[in-house]
Formats: structure tokens, sequence, C-alpha cells
């Protein structure tokens, strides 16, 4: 927990240093224990090249990251026998993750993540419609958001590497230029720190978070038997279009309550009589987390999976977690092992701001004034149960 409490002074020390060629990693590819292959991840995208970054740790930790959408492509872990294993589902080439029907595999989400109801939202008064791709919602900021960007790679080493994107005023139909920077870092303590921090011109909405897909026993097995735990007495109902209904409610007496740790799978058979279950055709809802005022780093989620023995605990600065549960997943791709990627077969584990926060005036706020700082920061770390 020392290293949780350091996390902070990352925010204040974040400066980007040298510039790096994107496409010309620092960290070689090919010493990695991944079987990815670089020259897979290399194009030219919108007149900008992509490539591949590996970190890694002494414990032999590997964090796999593309520059497109800054994107993570693999994390390799050891289970309780020390056998490292990818916990991430994903793809062995970039050009998978470009045509794959589920475009958010790994990437950062934005200019904001989640939904904004019918693509609708108004700043002082003046209103701004953002393209829908969800449905009658806006999701994840939209066909083209973040996670379709190149990023410019601006300082890497062995163990991080610190990544900047400028979205342009009007991009997605979001007001302002907003300038990004994103720092992965690999601990020692088996710690992968994601730092971000954002300024504008012009006032606007900002949510980011990272979207990875997490399987701790790996592509093609169910996460149904995975041991969850999320610290939260609320959850945000939402409608048939998974937009929040305005209000949070208790978990106490519902399928939603992981205060008590169980199994993913245990209540998922109350499907047929529970509307916010029907809903989401299982979990994909925001849990308002227990945490202190402040934004000091407070746990959102821990999820062990039995069999491998891997653990992992989410410690974040935001007030919510999405979690889904991979319920549109149908076995129709198929991932870096050849494996399926079957339904309720990975799930996403988001700390951000609330659902649809711009229409819903009991949220915490996203909004960003032109002289400040968005600043936020997220800890994920693996461990094992022996």
């Amino acid at each position: 927990m020392k290293r949780l409490a350091s996390i902070a002074l990352l925010l204040t020390g974040f400066v980007l240093m040298t510039a790096c060629n994107p496409g010309e990693p620092a960290n070689k590819a090919a010493s990695s224990k991944f079987s990815l292959d670089p020259a897979a991840f290399q194009q030219t995208i919108d007149g900008k090249e992509t490539g591949l970054f590996i970190l890694k740790n002494s414990k032999g930790m590997e964090v796999a990251i593309t520059s497109y959408g800054a994107r993570v492509v693999g994390v390799l872990a050891p289970d309780r026998t020390g056998t490292f294993g990818d916990v991430i589902t994903g793809f062995n080439t970039l050009e998978e993750y470009i045509n794959c029907p589920e475009p958010f595999h790994g990437p950062i989400v934005g200019r904001v993540g989640n939904r904004i109801a019918g693509g609708k939202f108004s700043l002082d008064g003046k209103a701004y419609m953002v393209p829908i791709n969800n449905g009658p919602n806006q999701l994840h900021g939209g066909a083209k958001g973040f996670h379709h960007q190149v990023w410019d790679a601006v300082d890497s080493g062995d163990s991080f590497l610190a990544l900047h994107y400028l979205s342009k005023d009007g991009e997605m139909g979001y007001p302002g230029n907003l300038s990004v920077d994103l720092r992965y870092e690999l601990t020692e303590e088996n710690e992968l720190v994601l730092t971000y921090k954002a300024t504008t011109d012009q006032k606007t909405v900002v949510n980011l978070t990272w979207h990875p897909f997490f399987n701790l026993a790996g592509e093609g097995t169910t996460i149904n038997d995975h041991i969850l735990t999320i610290p939260a007495d609320q959850y945000t109902p939402v409608d048939d279009t998974l937009i929040p209904l305005g209000a949070n409610e208790t978990v106490e007496n519902t399928p939603f309550d992981f205060r008590t740790a169980k199994a993913i799978g245990r209540d998922l058979d109350q499907q047929e009589g529970n509307t916010q279950l029907t809903h989401g055709s299982g979990y994909d809802h925001n849990w308002v987390l227990n945490r202190p005022a402040d934004t000091s780093l407070a746990l959102a989620v821990k999820v062990e999976e039995p069999k491998s023995g891997r653990v992992l605990e989410i410690f974040t600065r935001e007030p919510g977690l999405q979690f889904y549960g991979g319920n549109f997943f149908d076995g129709g791709t198929k991932g870096k092992n050849g494996a399926a990627h079957i339904w309720r077969g990975a799930m996403a584990l988001e700390p951000q701001k609330f659902p649809d926060a711009p229409n819903q005036p009991a949220f915490p706020s996203i909004e960003l004034n032109p002289g400040e700082s968005y600043e936020t920061s997220s800890v994920y770390k693996f461990s094992v149960k022996l």
C-alpha cells in the first residue's frame, strides 16, 4: 500500500520528456515472452505511424501496448505456480483490432467514456449533438473516438510509456481542443499504473477510462466462476437502452450486491425476473463506490480466479465502476490463442464518472473549463492467492 499512497505524486510530476518515434519502440518486442509480431502492429493510419511497445519488470510481468487507441493488447501475469498467462483478451494483429465488431478491446475510451443519451448534451445553455453509435445513444466517444485514433508516443522506457493525443475542436461533436497526456507504468509490485491529465481551450466534457477485457484464466473460458468483490452500497439502474433512470439505488437484496465476495455467475439465473439484468442482458451497470470524500486512491474491485489463483485489485480516484460481463460476445471471433471470444468469456471493469453525466445533474460533473486540469489515476494490482 506504500506504493499506492505515492501514486498521487505521479500526477504533479507527470512531465513528458524526449520524443521518440512511435513506429520504433524503445523496448525490443523480440525479447518478450509474448508471441506477438511487432510488424503486425505497424501501419500508417491518418498519416501517423503505429507501433508496439513492451513494458517489463524484474518479476517477469509484461504489458504489450500499441499506439493505436493507446491500446493494451496483452498483460502477462503469473498464476500460483509461477506460470505466466495473458489475462487480456484480444488479437495478434492491428488489422484484427481495427475490423473487430467489438471495437473496445483494450483501448483508452473518450472523449466521454460510457453513454450519452440521444447523443445530446448542453453546456452553459448551448446544445451539442454527438454522433450515436449504440442504439439511440453515443457510447465511448463515438465510432471514431479515442479508441480509433493513433496516439503519439512521446517517451518510453523498460517499464513505462507516455502517450499524447490532441482531440481537436469539433472532433466527434465535442467542443474545444482537448490535450490529453497518458502514462502507463509497470511497477516492481506487479501494478499497472495509469495516469491521465487533460486540458482544454474551451469548456467541454471529459470522462476517460481504460477498457480492457479481462479473463484471469485466459481466453476461451467463462468468467462466471471468477470471484468478484465491489465495495459499493449503491448501483445505477438503467432503462432498456442502458441510460440511467436518474437515481442510484441500494444493492441490498439484489443481484448487484457484491459487497461480500461471490461468483459472478451466481445470481445471473435471476435475469428473467430482474428488470435490470434483463436490460443489460446481465451485468452492464455502474456501481457507486464506497470511498473517501476526497480523490485519493481507493479500492474499486477485487477479482479472484480460483483455478489459477490469479487476483486483480483495482484502486482508483474515480467515484464509479462500470462492470460489464461480456454479455454480447457470441463466439464469432477468435483471439490470440485461437480460442473463440465466447459469451461471458471476458469482463470490462472501468473506473470512471457515471454514465450520461452531462444530462444527469445529480451525478458528479465531467465538465472541464479552460485553465483547469483534468487529472486522475487508477492502479491495477496483480497478485496470486496460494
